[in-house]
C-alpha cells in the first residue's frame, strides 16, 4: 500500500457513514429484502447482506458489506469505512468462518477466509480497477485493510 499515511482523499465523518450504514441496512429490512442489495456491474461494485455469528453473543449478526464476484467466489474489502480497528463482521467470520449472504438471487451458504499472498494482490488490483484511489483511502488505516474471500460451500 502506498502512500501509507499519507491523508489525501477525504471520507465522510464517523457519523455520518455510520447512519448511512443503518439506514442501508434498514431499508433491506423494511422492504424484506427488494431494496439494499444489487449485483456488482463492470464499474460498480455490488451490495449483499453479510449474516454472522457473534464471536461473544453466538448471535447472528447482519450487516450490509459491497462485494465484487471472483469466479464463484465473492470478495469484500474489509475496511470498516476506512477508520481504523476492523469491522467487527470481519472479527465474527474469523471466529466462526461459516456464515449467509443474501443476494437479489436468493441467499447462499459460504466460508470466508483471508486472500493472502499472489490471491490478495490480484483480488485488490481488481477492487482497485472501480476506484483508482483505493490506495489512498486504505492509507488512512494504520494496518493493511484484508480482502474477505467468501467461498460457496454445501447448504
Amino acid at each position: 500500500m502506498s502512500n501509507l499515511g499519507e491523508k489525501s482523499v477525504k471520507v465522510p465523518p464517523r457519523w455520518f457513514v455510520r447512519s448511512f450504514w443503518y439506514l442501508h441496512r434498514g431499508l433491506y429490512r423494511v422492504t424484506g429484502g427488494r431494496i439494499g442489495t444489487w449485483r456488482p456491474k463492470d464499474t460498480r461494485w455490488g451490495a449483499l447482506r453479510l449474516t454472522t455469528t457473534g464471536r461473544r453473543t453466538g448471535r447472528k449478526r447482519d450487516v450490509i458489506v459491497a462485494y465484487l464476484e471472483d469466479g464463484p467466489n465473492l470478495t469484500a474489502l474489509a475496511m470498516n469505512g476506512w477508520a481504523d480497528g476492523e469491522p467487527a463482521w470481519w472479527l465474527n467470520l474469523r471466529e466462526h468462518p461459516e456464515a449467509e449472504v443474501d443476494l437479489p438471487g436468493g441467499p447462499r451458504p459460504v466460508r470466508a477466509r483471508e486472500a493472502v499472498g499472489a490471491e490478495r494482490a490480484r483480488l485488490w488490483d481488481l477492487w482497485r480497477g472501480l476506484d483508482g484511489k483505493l490506495d489512498d483511502h486504505a492509507a488512512l488505516r494504520s494496518r493493511p485493510t484484508a480482502i474477505v474471500v467468501l467461498e460457496p460451500r454445501p447448504e
